[in-house]
């Protein structure tokens, strides 16, 4: 996808459709339903969610769907075992979309992402 300069998270879900779509419209229902308050951005030149600081981000990719964030190490501590079976790195998780998208774990990391920036 060529670089541009995405306004908003509808904007940049213009680029996507079929399954990528609806996979990244379920992630921002779920983002909405666990946070009824959160502020929508693009930053990075992709969606992202803020409460009380950067909550989450995602972005589309051919092969996978990518939630981001710099991740802490109790983070990743509490969600070791969850995340078995996906590429990680420090601060992403990759989603293949060959695999049904892990909606209770999304669920999950956005409400563990919600305390951390909380408590901060």
């Amino acid at each position: 996808m060529a670089k541009t300069d995405y306004k908003s998270i509808d904007e940049y879900q213009k680029n996507f459709e079929g399954e990528i779509l609806e996979r990244m419209q379920t992630i921002r229902r779920i983002i909405h339903k666990v946070v009824p308050d959160v502020e929508e951005t693009i930053s990075y030149q992709i969606p992202c969610f803020k409460y009380k600081g950067y909550l989450i981000y995602y972005c589309a990719f051919p092969k996978h769907l990518t939630i981001s964030h710099p991740y802490s190490d109790a983070f990743w501590e509490h969600f070791k075992a969850d995340l078995e079976g996906y590429k990680v790195s420090k601060s992403a998780i990759q989603i293949p979309h060959n695999k049904p998208l892990p909606e209770q774990l999304i669920k999950r990391i956005v409400e563990f992402r919600k305390k951390e920036n909380a408590a901060k």
